[in-house]
């Protein structure tokens, strides 16, 4: 007999670092997902709180290791990209790890604001404020330099930006520059629409910061869309980018950081090959040997991981409420939420996750396609990153099958409107945090039910 299980391993290298199955049940990092399933029911969203704390620590590891073994005069900074999830409860893990934070939004800063009320970060935290700005934004990224936050920088994404801080800031301030990379090749436009061109860097330098004694530039920005990968293109970037940071550091002596933005990839499928360490280690090498040929010193190395940070912490469990033969070999297997409000870039994107049962891993397994509950005909899930389909366990009359996609932390709550009105109605679903306590135990805690009706009606304007 052709098992599920049989299927994994002769497909991946398989049990993996994060998944195994014991009794033909899944565990993910090692905590037993049915046990989860059994006392909280689907549909369910999950975050293992370890894995956010482990991602960062695996980052700082690999750059420092590779700035001591080229002997790279520089520091190592990781800062988060807040966008990628606001929660607290990501926030407040990540911060355990003495990082930093970088900031998109004027509604980020509210966020700064309270963390720091908390004692999660002080005044000397670098927040690394990114984005096209609206004067909201500018005025809050201003009141936080005011108040003392001396490693606040707005990074410039557009010439006139700089003049809204000259108005504003009453102290001493650092600024970046970000810098308009060009996109990828089959990209649909040549540049980015974010950041500044090339050309006009010195310019803006010459005429608008060094004359101003409330500012001195200390960081160029740099993000590439693709992230990290080992490609012509993204050496091409790189190079081009640390060239323009040599140019600017020879008139500049206050330019002492670049920050590398677009991060390292996540895992969308258990066969998944990207080495980090041969990247980091080429990374510092580039910015090494091309400062060395310039004459320069090397910089502080800034990077900003949000979806690294906290995308492998996240999954969702659905139940599979019944199956559907609609032809003579489509089989669909109905879920009990919607993609659509619980994995939006499925729907938009036709993003994949890993997909894996959580139980019955002893049964046969069927080709079938998933569909969520709503009327709309894109709500499904149909291919996965290694193969252009979906193989799960036969659904038998009165056996339930529970279904798992994995590392789904990053975006969704926030592309979904987390909490408020979702397609068709169908309700966000309950959320639940996993952790371990110092001696190793499983703790789980309710962070949040699933959406009642009444909350819907009340910003219906019913009630």
């Amino acid at each position: 007999m052709d098992r599920y299980i049989d299927l994994i391993e002769q497909t991946f290298y398989f049990p993996t670092e994060e998944f195994k199955v014991q009794n033909n049940e899944l565990h993910f990092n090692d905590v037993p997902l049915m046990d989860i399933v059994k006392e909280y029911g689907t549909p369910l969203k999950l975050t293992y709180l370890p894995k956010i704390s482990s991602q960062i620590q695996k980052a700082k590891k690999l750059f420092n290791e590779a700035i001591k073994n080229n002997d790279y005069q520089g520091n190592y900074i990781y800062s988060y990209c807040t966008k990628s999830s606001h929660f607290k409860f990501v926030l407040e893990e990540a911060l355990k790890n003495d990082i930093h934070i970088e900031t998109s939004s004027a509604y980020d800063i509210p966020i700064i604001r309270v963390l720091n009320e908390a004692g999660k970060i002080s005044k000397d935290t670098y927040v690394i404020c990114n984005g096209f700005k609206r004067p909201l934004y500018t005025q809050y990224i201003s009141e936080l330099i005011n108040d003392g936050f001396k490693n606040c920088i707005p990074i410039l994404d557009n010439l006139p930006e700089i003049d809204e801080y000259s108005k504003l800031v009453k102290n001493e301030c650092g600024v970046g520059i970000r810098l308009a990379a060009d996109e990828e090749p089959k990209f649909e436009f040549y540049t980015s629409r974010l950041g500044i061109r090339y050309r006009d860097v010195m310019d803006l330098y010459q005429q608008k910061i060094a004359p101003n004694p409330k500012f001195k530039l200390k960081m160029l920005h740099f993000f590439i869309n693709t992230g990290m990968r080992d490609t012509t293109y993204y050496w091409s970037e790189l190079s081009r980018f640390v060239h323009k940071y040599c140019e600017m550091r020879k008139v500049c002596p206050d330019l002492q950081s670049i920050d590398i933005g677009g991060g390292w990839p996540i895992k969308t499928s258990v066969h998944f090959d990207y080495d980090y360490a041969y990247m980091t280690d080429q990374i510092v090498k580039t910015i090494k040997r091309i400062c060395k040929e310039e004459g320069v010193p090397t910089p502080n190395i800034f990077t900003e991981f949000g979806s690294f940070t906290v995308g492998e912490s996240g999954a969702v469990l659905y139940s599979v409420q019944g199956s559907k033969m609609q032809n003579d070999k489509e089989e669909w297997y109905m879920i009990d939420s919607s993609f659509i409000t619980t994995l939006p870039d499925v729907w938009g994107l036709n993003q994949k996750y890993i997909l894996l049962a959580v139980n019955n891993w002893d049964k046969p397994y069927d080709k079938i396609k998933v569909g969520g509950i709503t009327c709309d005909s894109m709500d499904y899930y149909n291919s996965e990153a290694h193969a252009t389909m979906v193989f799960l366990p036969k659904k038998e009359n009165n056996q339930p099958l529970y279904i798992g996609f994995f590392h789904t932390g990053a975006y969704q709550e926030s592309l979904g409107g987390y909490g408020g009105i979702q397609h068709c109605l169908v309700p966000a679903p309950k959320h639940v945090l996993i952790d371990r306590d110092k001696n190793g135990k499983i703790t789980t805690k309710l962070f949040a039910p699933e959406q009642e009706s009444e909350s819907m009606l009340k910003i219906l304007g019913y009630k």
